[in-house]
């Protein structure tokens, strides 16, 4: 394990939804961060040597016999530990304080009441807004601990033992709701860990070079690319590595954007040298496709279809043992998957994630599989991926499959297609591409009357969604202004035929999903 790996911070996982986050922060700050599970032994802590280790929070309360297991050695240690939420109110608990449950939590936002800043609050305002998310609270600190602040709420926020280095907040300084919580986590990182901000996209690089190298030796890896950022990346990371070892395959399932093939691979190809080739599947996806309608079916069908698809192209190259797709974190907590905490609840499976099937024959590699979709940009530049590329909106491996609601038709998508490429022009037009996280057309399994050229038209339903986000987490519905929504509607109307009306879409996630399936 290399220098930067061992002067990191090592979160264990209590079961929150936001441990992920608490790691993607921590490396905004280029300090390198690895999430282990809650039950890991002090003997394996020591391997990582950290600077300092974070609590994470937790659904469970520390008085439950199936609260979560852990080493109390770790307790013991000489550095720094910081808890959060249900981290802090193991402290309290393990420290001899009191933790209370509630007849009613904090939940949402509350604002901060500092009593004494210490190090951990230095420079963070009096009444700041941060975000809480618990049942439990803490009514009686550890002996020789202090609160740095409470609530709005009156519920302790914040509490220390600077002598024994331990600190603890009950909200989440890792959320964006937390307006300063980067400033909480900075203090923590630098001045009480004493953290070097030298964790790096080059350094990330070069880990996953190391160990790709290590793990394939003198053989191959089939590369699934998509036509979206995330595998485009992987196939430059696996060519840095390995060169023409690796043999990245574009797959034309049929469900691609309108010239989406001949674009991702002109940029791979003569852009950075990678080994690509591209393959026409599309009579064979669409067949496996016909009559299908539900989504998680579609999305299973596509996923199964895929490691057939490269299973039979690898033979074309010899033995190839290994197969590398782009795999992100979001994917893996969507499908259910999330591998260093409890089971999470399946909202969809992601064709590259709960859709695989269980005979494939290929070792996964998924070496961006803990990053979120900006870390991927951050990597995809410092490997020299035109910002083209890097920039364009996600798109989901399944294609336009998930954004056609009911059956899947060559009509329906040659329908999609056009109006989606009228949508994506004009954005760009209006200077609004680069402003939007994600935006595409959905076409709508309902036909509406219209009138055109004083005739009767019955036809196609067609709606538009554009949101804002940082990680795909959570999303926020993008405000196109009325004259460029009406610009949008005008021409796909006028230019598609099919399609008879347009809608946006104005809902957030939560409550919805980012794509309709």
């Amino acid at each position: 394990m290399s220098r930067l790996h061992k002067n990191g911070i090592a979160i264990l996982d209590f079961g929150s939804q936001y441990t992920q986050l608490i790691a993607r922060r921590i490396r905004e700050q280029h300090v390198y961060s690895e999430i282990l599970p809650h039950d890991v032994t002090l003997d394996t802590i020591l391997e990582h040597a950290p600077k300092a280790i974070i609590l994470s929070g937790g659904p469970s309360s520390v008085y439950e016999d199936s609260s979560p297991k852990y080493d109390e050695s770790i307790f013991d240690l000489n550095i720094p530990i910081l808890g959060i939420c249900y981290g802090l109110q193991l402290l309290a608990h393990h420290y001899g304080g009191r933790v209370d449950s509630a007849s009613h939590g904090e939940y949402g936002f509350a604002h901060l009441s500092i009593e004494n800043p210490h190090t951990l609050l230095e420079s963070v305002s009096d009444g700041c807004q941060v975000w809480m998310s618990h049942m439990d609270r803490v009514t009686e600190v550890p002996a020789g601990w202090m609160v740095n602040a409470r609530s709005s709420n009156g519920v302790v926020a914040a509490m220390s033992n600077p002598s024994t280095k331990r600190y603890a907040t009950q909200f989440h300084p890792e959320v964006a709701h937390t307006v300063e919580g980067e400033t909480v986590l900075n203090n923590f990182l630098f001045k009480i860990a004493r953290c070097e901000p030298n964790w790096t996209p080059g350094n990330f690089i070069q880990n996953q070079v190391d160990r790709i190298r290590a793990r394939v030796g003198d053989g191959k890896v089939l590369i699934g690319v998509s036509g979206g950022v995330d595998s485009s990346v992987v196939a430059a990371l696996m060519n840095k590595a390995l060169g023409k070892q690796a043999i990245a395959v574009l797959i034309d399932h049929g469900l691609l954007r309108k010239n989406e093939a001949i674009q991702c691979v002109t940029a791979l190809k003569d852009g950075l040298g990678v080994n690509i080739h591209q393959m026409d599947e599309s009579s064979l996806f669409l067949s496996q496709l016909a009559g299908i309608t539900n989504p998680e079916q579609k999305r299973k069908i596509i996923g199964t279809q895929f490691i057939r698809s490269f299973e039979k192209i690898a033979r074309r190259f010899g033995e190839i043992e290994f197969l590398a797709q782009g795999t992100l974190y979001p994917d893996v907590i969507e499908s259910g998957t999330g591998k260093k905490g409890g089971p999470a609840a399946v909202i969809k499976s992601h064709h590259n994630v709960g859709g695989l099937p269980d005979d494939m024959k290929f070792k996964l590699i998924e070496p961006l599989r803990d990053l979120f979709k900006d870390e991927v940009r951050n990597v995809g530049r410092e490997l020299g991926l035109p910002e083209a590329l890097i920039q364009r909106h996600p798109f989901p491996g399944p294609g336009l499959a998930v954004r056609i609601i009911g059956e899947i038709t060559k009509e329906r998508l040659d329908c999609l297609r056009e109006a989606d490429d009228i949508y994506m022009k004009i954005l760009h037009e209006e200077g609004l591409y680069d402003e939007i996280w994600q935006a595409f057309s959905v076409l709508i399994p309902v036909k509406t009357v219209g009138v055109m050229g004083d005739q009767r038209t019955y036809e196609n339903l067609l709606a538009l969604r554009a949101v804002t986000s940082t990680d795909g987490m959570t999303a926020d519905w993008f405000r196109i202004p009325s004259n460029v929504l009406s610009k949008i509607s005008n021409r796909i109307v006028n230019s598609v035929k099919g399609i008879n009306r347009v809608v946006y879409d104005i809902t957030s996630k939560p409550p919805g999903t980012i794509e309709w399936e």
